[in-house]
């Protein structure tokens, strides 16, 4: 870790750790908790302002915990004299958690897929990681979106406990222009280097699109010596990083001519997509239980990698059979009053929330009404408020019978629509309200799909519907 324990225990060094942490409050007996501190949090890129948890250093070696990893000043400011025997110094505690992911990296040394993007990175993540799975590999991932300088190197050492893996799929993000994604791959070096899109998300922090692209570019750039760098086709600012590759180039697409590609898609409903897979290797034909076009893209970006480590087509196409949706990522909630809700309320930018329409409409042929219920979208900088006029414009254009917009943006969100011509857009002031508005709305026959940011928390939309009303059992309903 590069770390000074001029004072430490000789004995301690020798013990085996549980788990290394950063959180006291899961702190269990034979841990190392990493105390991480405003100025390591402020050098590797991370917006906003966090607690120094060197204040946890004293209840954490009373729980159990093994040894403390500390910056030296924080020691002294803290007292933490009588601990002194069980403490490793260090200049930057992220960066020391860093370094030791990476000599674990090292010492596992196998393949890794790294996979980034402005939108659909857990998906994708999830879908290579079965794929790659039902090639007969063990594969360590990231949990939920673990994907930045904390949650990247905490999955990595995982391998400390668990060296059987064959192959690592981690997502990479990034929200700052400080090299986030080329620090990632410092620790973790990618065999395969996946880039699924690059979209005005983040901009708040980057500025422009062209900076997205190189930051979202510093993957390939920092993928391993004759890798695979994989490609999306379909998008122009992507495809230009086949520039980059120190390796070989695998692209996928629907409408651009690809390596791995889609066609003769069908969408028969909710949770009922089909399509040609191709591969270099030849042709299957996919039942995809996930919607949407850009759920379609993730799936080609998985295949992709399972081609690159050898997998044909028609392997490919068996396991992509048996995927589901990540939560909140296009989940599929049936009521017994007779309605449906597409709940895809982990995220939400322009493209996404654009897609999801589309999926809605071109899915509930049929339906009684059509309801969107769309957050705000954030980190989408001085462009937001035009953004979202023109998101909503395209919504209102579409078969939709009412449009809640949620929260601050969401007001443009209506205007748009409103200027489209859909009568029936109203704003929610958050999404509690919106939650009261629509089920005091809902119908049989009505289908609905709840989109946006994290930080506006549309879940809760879904939480205020099944608090009145019951959903089928068959559900798979996250609560």
């Amino acid at each position: 870790m590069g770390a000074e324990t001029p004072g430490i225990d000789p004995a301690l060094m020798a013990r085996d750790v549980a788990s290394f942490v950063i959180d006291s409050r899961e702190i269990q007996a034979g841990d190392v908790f990493f105390a991480l501190s405003q100025p390591e949090y402020a050098n590797n890129g991370f917006n906003g302002d966090f607690d120094d948890a060197t204040v946890y250093v004293k209840s954490s070696l009373e729980r159990g915990a093994i040894a403390a990893v500390v910056r030296r000043d924080r020691f002294e400011e803290h007292d933490l004299q009588e601990f002194k025997d069980r403490l490793i110094f260090v200049d930057d505690s992220i960066a020391a958690l860093q370094r030791l992911a990476h000599h674990v990296y090292l010492d596992w040394n196998k393949p890794v897929v790294a996979i980034t993007g402005s939108a659909g990175k857990t998906t994708a993540k999830e879908l290579t990681a079965h794929v790659l799975e039902a090639s007969g590999r063990k594969v360590l991932k990231n949990i939920k979106n673990y994907n930045n300088g904390l949650g990247h190197p905490l999955t990595v050492l995982n391998l400390a406990k668990d060296a059987t893996y064959d192959i690592a799929v981690l997502e990479m993000g990034m929200s700052t222009p400080l090299h986030e994604i080329e620090r990632l791959c410092k620790i973790t070096p990618p065999d395969v280097a996946v880039v699924l899109n690059v979209l005005p998300v983040h901009i708040e922090h980057l500025g422009t699109i062209e900076r997205i692209q190189q930051a979202k570019a510093e993957i390939v750039e920092g993928m391993k010596d004759g890798g695979v760098a994989v490609l999306n086709a379909d998008d122009p600012r992507v495809a230009a990083m086949a520039s980059l590759s120190k390796g070989s180039v695998v692209t996928y697409g629907i409408e651009s001519d690809a390596d791995v590609s889609a066609s003769d898609i069908k969408f028969a409903g909710f949770g009922s997509t089909s399509f040609v897979l191709t591969t270099p290797d030849g042709s299957a034909r996919v039942s995809f239980p996930l919607n949407g076009r850009h759920n379609i893209l993730n799936a080609l970006a998985a295949a992709a990698v399972g081609h690159s480590v050898g997998m044909n087509a028609g392997q490919i196409a068996d396991s992509l059979r048996t995927v589901a949706p990540p939560p909140q990522r296009g989940e599929i909630i049936h009521f017994a009053k007779g309605f449906t809700v597409i709940n895809d309320s982990y995220n939400s930018n322009p493209a996404a929330l654009l897609s999801m329409v589309d999926t809605l409409v071109e899915g509930s042929e049929g339906a009684k009404r059509r309801i969107v219920v769309a957050g705000e979208m954030l980190e989408l900088g001085d462009d937001a408020e035009r953004l979202h006029i023109e998101t909503g414009e395209k919504i209102g254009g579409k078969k939709i019978a009412m449009l809640i917009g949620v929260r601050g943006f969401g007001k443009q969100l209506v205007e748009g629509a409103k200027n489209s011509g859909l009568a029936n857009a109203v704003f929610a002031a958050d999404s509690d309200a919106a939650g009261k508005m629509l089920a005091d709305e809902m119908g049989e026959g009505d289908v609905v799909l709840v989109k946006g940011s994290r930080g506006v928390r549309t879940e809760k939309v879904i939480e205020k519907l099944l608090e009145k009303f019951e959903a089928e059992k068959s559900a798979a309903v996250q609560r």
